[in-house]
């Protein structure tokens, strides 16, 4: 929705790029982020103030083809707002906060809210403290989540990180999933509804924008569902938000930095990706004192296979946690591929108990033993009774990791230490 009392502002299109456009008359009445439409016998285009000089302004179009042309009028329309409502969940949206699941229209909520809105003040914001668990073993044992906290997936591409994401899309323990899937297939949406989700759908959000949409929609779908995740928070909620993928948010971002014309500075990101990024992660977590909690599931596809890519590094240091998938793990048809030594949760110690701490760090030293050792056992140079720890870690470790492969229906009823205390005990038992 846009800031309607505007539109009396008007100025027209001086020129067209298959980027952008620029207009003229309108530099003195706008700012960065406002909204420009261009009215039009086929209906209104939309597009962003994403420059400002004296005499003209840069555009980036919501649409994949603009089609207007050089003297169309163009005016001035405000911030990008939605208003959410009670009655939004179940449906899906596009980054607009239109319907696109053919339902029907949407219910107005009482209150615009601004997409690219500020996080809550440092200082006034809760402290959290409560642990969820998610129903993954892997993740409820070596990084454990807590209300509010925001966490990384890492992963390259088709070593399993979208269907991690839905499975921890099923953790209980919220009053409302909002999921961004930002870029993904388009026949991966129905998937995720009608599979996925299936049975859960009547508390979840989904705001999409598929693959084939401009970069200003793929952009703004994460805006929006971060937008969505709050006003529900503000009302007292504990909410899950998931955005799918943070990276394509990232190459959107850059698509239209580009346009505006910034120079590029790290592999092609100019630099108010980097600013950009942050200003909406902050913007999940805990809400002020006596609201809700936004417990953000952020997904990294990392290009090549390679963690230290600029956009993983930035996003890496902003979250609370990163939880990485290995493609090596996934080829040997462990799933979730987690590989517990590089993935951390900064908050674990507001889940664990001492005893189960103590637990953890000895099963990842162990864990840490029996990898480093691979190529020595694997030339014959391991000789049983010659270290006992070793041994250990030879005679557990395997029925670790057993114990770690999940299927994406199945969940656990009892805790995950307990579950794992069962399954150590029938390893050795066996052995």
């Amino acid at each position: 929705m846009l800031d309607e009392p505007c539109l009396d502002i008007g100025g027209h299109i001086v020129d067209v790029s298959p980027q952008a456009f620029r207009v003229a008359g309108l530099s003195p009445f706008v700012k960065l982020g406002d909204c420009v439409v261009c009215p039009g016998e086929d209906g209104d285009e939309l597009g962003e103030v994403v420059r400002i000089e004296e005499a003209t302004l840069t555009v980036k179009p919501y649409s994949t083809r603009f089609n207007r042309g050089v003297k169309a009028p163009a005016r001035r329309a405000g911030p990008l707002t939605v208003a959410p409502a009670e009655s939004w969940k179940g449906r899906a949206i596009d980054a607009f906060g239109r319907p696109c699941d053919g339902l029907g229209p949407l219910e107005r909520g009482d209150r615009e809210c601004l997409t690219d809105a500020m996080a809550p003040p440092a200082m006034r914001r809760a402290r959290i403290k409560q642990p969820v668990p998610t129903g993954v073993k892997v993740i409820d044992l070596f990084t454990p989540l807590i209300k509010g906290q925001r966490i990384g997936i890492f992963a390259g591409s088709g070593v399993g990180k979208s269907t991690l994401m839905g499975m921890l899309a099923r953790a209980k323990g919220f009053d409302t999933v909002v999921v961004a899937l930002v870029g993904e297939r388009g026949r991966e949406v129905r998937e995720f509804l009608e599979e996925t989700m299936h049975g859960q759908l009547a508390n979840v959000v989904t705001v999409v924008a598929t693959g084939d949409e401009s970069p200003m929609m793929r952009r703004l779908a994460p805006k929006t569902a971060t937008t969505v995740a709050e006003y529900f928070r503000d009302r007292g909620e504990h909410v899950l938000l998931i955005v799918d993928s943070v990276t394509r948010l990232a190459h959107a971002a850059r698509d239209v930095a580009l346009a505006a014309g910034e120079p590029p500075v790290a592999r092609g990101y100019p630099p108010s990706v980097f600013s950009e990024l942050p200003r909406l992660l902050e913007r999940a977590g805990p809400g002020l004192d006596g609201s809700g909690t936004i417990t953000g599931i952020f997904s990294v596809l990392v290009d090549g296979d390679d963690h230290n890519d600029p956009i993983a590094d930035a996003i890496r240091g902003t979250l609370d946690g990163h939880i990485v998938l290995d493609r090596a793990i996934g080829e040997q048809g462990r799933f979730p591929a987690v590989d517990v030594l590089k993935s951390i949760s900064r908050l674990a110690d507001l889940s664990w108990s001492p005893q189960e701490r103590e637990l953890v760090t000895r099963l990842k030293s162990m864990i840490a033993r029996f990898e480093d050792t691979s190529d020595l056992r694997l030339l014959g140079g391991y000789q049983r009774g010659a270290d006992t720890a070793l041994d250990q870690a030879v005679d557990l470790v395997p029925v670790i990791y057993d114990g770690l492969i999940q299927k994406p229906g199945d969940r656990i009823s009892t805790t995950p230490f307990d579950d794992l205390s069962r399954q150590l005990k029938q390893g050795m038992a066996k052995g």
